[in-house]
């Protein structure tokens, strides 16, 4: 038997669905990304694993990168963790988690897509705060819980060049707890 959620009221932000307000450039996004470099995410690696020995950025496009790698970590004991870097610019109450990477073609967003990462890093850049999704039980629960996120909080459309992008943004704490009940497999 699935656990049921408790009920929350949507995240009122963004709620226009069908006009968009700008354009957003793969382009600019990308300098966006490589503008919080190694000074920003290495402090915050540090704190969730004190032996880091090195976080290796993975920058170059290739089957990495497509698959959700942006960084090696790698401890003291030698045990490494990929992490796909999420930033966003805003400290919103919510995670956005990105269902169509391209909604006319139903190409699959992060939370869907078969990644080969670890971890998710998903962080609130003006809090300087991460959280660390566990890609597995973040998928699982997205396979749980997605469709009715999507009736509670609704749907966020990103217009890019070409392409529509679509996400949803689910509260933090709900998020976190579908996480934790995606880990109890029965």
């Amino acid at each position: 038997m699935q656990a049921r959620l408790p009920l929350h009221q949507p995240v009122a932000r963004h709620t226009r669905v069908t006009g968009f307000d700008r354009v957003h450039r793969f382009e600019d996004s990308h300098a966006l990304a490589a503008s919080y470099g190694p000074d920003w995410w290495i402090p915050i690696y540090r704190r969730a694993f004190p032996t880091l020995m090195s976080a290796v950025a993975i920058e170059q496009d290739g089957w990495a990168q497509r698959a959700g790698i942006d960084r090696l970590l790698t401890l003291a004991c030698g045990r490494t963790f990929t992490v796909d870097e999420k930033i966003r610019t805003h400290d919103w109450p919510d995670v956005l988690l990105e269902r169509w990477s391209d909604e006319k073609r139903k190409t699959p967003g992060w939370v869907q897509k078969p990644l080969a990462c670890d971890l998710v890093a998903y962080a609130y850049a003006p809090a300087a705060t991460c959280i660390l999704l566990p890609v597995p039980a973040l998928q699982r629960a997205w396979r749980q819980h997605g469709r009715q996120w999507i009736g509670l909080y609704g749907q966020r459309r990103a217009q890019n060049r070409g392409y529509t992008t679509i996400s949803v943004p689910v509260p933090r704490g709900v998020l976190m707890q579908a996480i934790v009940e995606a880990m109890f497999v029965s």
